[in-house]
């Protein structure tokens, strides 16, 4: 998938000739003009002609198009689809053109997302920083590429374009321009509150992961799948064999012995006599921090370095695997975690939601976690707002990391460090971005911690699994996350905090709402496996090479790394691997700064078009 989307004007003419060729398909406005310009397979998109009004969605979702063709023929502002945007299911761009004025929007977890910038003078919207580097003067801003080594990056910093003059749509907001190529950001959607109970919440989540992946496998042959063992991946599973399309599914043993993923794993794929089931042995494969064969020219990384850069190697070779199955769509568990898991802020929500069950509740948390009494109750009265908690990570960036058995502070993930192989001047200017958005006192995603929190790292996945199949498209296969789909994060969103975690029970919202639909014997698992041993054996046998990048190394050029610190650390034993964390920010970046897409300033010329 790829497109354009112009504003309905002459001035946006050139660049649509500029773009056009035989591979490039055109929707027009009503007044003739190009609107929407790009690449996409028919059954991935939706036309809705209402004579004036135009629709179109591009990605997997069911749509009835004579109901929206009514709809558009008595709606009368951009603002009424909405009720549109809300009710469909799977992952999709929403595209609208209303007496020449636009309504452009992605997805809530940002998988399918916008960006935009000012070209010749008018708005152009793209689903990828590519489609608009082609078409304008810019740079690498090397401000944004200093702050991807900061471990994690924190909304609303996360997802900020690479490239200078490119914007990307802010979260549920979707990009209204005008007949004169004039823009601005309308919000149009809010994180729900978390009161359902979950006999009431169980029912929107069955029904929305149902569609979600019912939408995937609709005129698909042959749909695959990751069969990791694990509950989200395995759920994912059982809902695509319930649909007409035959499946194929992939398990990679894990490292581990003490890893019981590959025991599950063949537990499901017995109840799924139907579906194929492939089970490969680690040494068949690529390992973690690998570096991936270069022959597919699969480095299209345009918007940024790749999150996942770690396993790129393994993903390509699955990738490989899918098309060879005849498969086009493979199933990935991401946002399972992040949705249903337990997330750092759970205590102090519940603490405010239901004060008797948070209190006991903590309890447990306390003792399994092995945190200090004082370090809890200051965790859990905590009050400060999330602009403090912006200005406080500015002035601990380079602090030693906190003890391991304390409890979360604050709104984030963590505490933000830089990694120690970061230049001072890398430092000060993080500092400074955080600082400066710190003052601007920007609301959180949500009043509530734990609903800001879920929602911030929901999107981050999305953006990471953006990124992965932007760089995939050469093998003709998407990584499909239906977890991250907008009608699936709204109903598990919506589930309250009491219900979230029940003692003696994983994922109680998630197992309670595919109950009956998937195998008991499957949703009895309690546990997760941990791949840590795949993260030390793969450093450990790349680390001459990953060393050898230290000569040369593109970060220091830019002044942002110090090389002989980064090729100390590589030979320095870890003891945890929470220490690996810092590598890989590092390698996406390196390794984004030494592929072709990387290349700065970009084209200044529209002939390359979106790409």
């Amino acid at each position: 998938m790829e497109f354009l989307i112009l504003p309905d004007c002459a001035a946006a003419e050139p660049l649509a000739r500029a773009v056009a060729g035989s591979d490039v398909r055109t929707v027009t406005h009503a007044s003739g003009r190009p609107w929407l310009l790009g690449r996409w397979d028919d059954d991935a998109c939706v036309v809705v002609d209402g004579g004036r009004n135009r629709l179109v969605l591009l990605g997997p979702t069911r749509a009835d198009t004579g109901l929206l063709r009514r709809l558009l023929a008595n709606v009368h502002s951009l603002y009424d689809l909405d009720s549109v945007a809300r009710s469909l299911p799977g992952s999709f761009h929403l595209a609208a053109s209303f007496d020449g004025r636009t309504r452009t929007q992605g997805s809530l977890s940002t998988a399918r997302h916008v960006f935009h910038a000012r070209v010749d003078g008018i708005t152009v919207a793209a689903d990828s920083p590519s489609g608009l580097t082609a078409l304008m003067e810019t740079g690498l801003d090397e401000e944004t590429l200093a702050l991807q080594l900061l471990l994690p990056v924190p909304w609303p910093l996360a997802g900020r374009p690479v490239w200078t003059g490119v914007r990307s749509l802010g979260v549920g907001c979707w990009l209204d321009v005008t007949p004169d190529g004039e823009a601005r950001e309308v919000s149009w959607w809010t994180l729900p509150e978390p009161d359902t109970p979950i006999s009431r919440a169980a029912e929107a989540i069955h029904d929305a992961l149902v569609d979600s992946v019912a939408v995937r496998a609709t005129h698909q042959e042959v749909v695959s799948a990751d069969l990791s063992g694990g509950l989200d991946s395995t759920s994912l599973c059982f809902l695509a064999d319930r649909t007409d399309a035959d499946l194929v599914t992939h398990h990679w043993k894990p490292m581990d012995r003490a890893n019981a993923d590959t025991a599950w794993a063949r537990r499901a794929a017995a109840l799924m006599p139907s579906a194929r089931h492939r089970f490969v042995d680690v040494d068949e494969g690529p390992l973690w921090y690998e570096a991936a064969p270069d022959q597919d020219g699969a480095r299209d990384d345009v918007e940024g370095p790749l999150m996942w850069t770690r396993n790129r190697a393994h993903t390509e070779s699955l990738a490989r695997t899918v098309q060879a199955e005849g498969a086009s769509r493979h199933l990935i568990g991401v946002g399972g975690d992040e949705l249903f898991g337990v997330s750092p802020q759970f205590g102090w929500s519940l603490i405010r939601s239901d004060p008797l069950r948070g209190i006991r509740t903590m309890r447990r948390f306390r003792s399994v976690n092995r945190w200090p009494l004082g370090a809890t109750l200051r965790s859990l009265a905590d009050r400060s707002t999330f602009a403090d908690n912006l200005h406080r990570a500015a002035q601990y960036l380079t602090a030693p990391p906190p003890p391991r058995f304390v409890p979360p502070q604050g709104w984030g993930r963590g505490d933000l460090r830089m990694p120690p192989w970061a230049t001072p001047d890398a430092v000060a200017v993080v500092r400074r971005l955080l600082a400066d958005t710190a003052a601007r006192r920007p609301s959180p995603l949500h009043p509530d911690r734990l609903q800001h929190q879920t929602l911030e790292v929901t999107v981050l996945s999305g953006h990471a699994a953006r990124q992965l199949n932007r760089s995939l498209r050469p093998f003709g296969v998407t990584f499909e996350t239906p977890f991250l789909d907008d009608r699936v994060i709204e109903a598990a969103l919506s589930v309250r905090v009491a219900d979230r975690v029940v003692p003696g029970r994983y994922k109680p919202a998630l197992t309670t709402a595919l109950r009956g639909t998937v195998p008991e014997a499957v949703l009895d698992r309690r546990d997760k496996g941990a791949f840590g041993q795949e993260a030390y054996e793969g450093l450990y046998r790349n680390r001459e090479r990953l060393a050898g990048l230290c000569d040369g190394l593109r970060l220091a050029e830019h002044g942002l790394v110090d090389a002989d610190a980064l090729r100390a650390a590589l030979y320095r034993p870890m003891p945890d691997t929470r220490s690996l964390t810092p590598f890989e920010n590092t390698l996406a970046c390196e390794t984004w700064l030494r592929s072709p897409s990387a290349a700065a300033p970009r084209a200044s010329s529209p002939a390359g078009g979106p790409r």
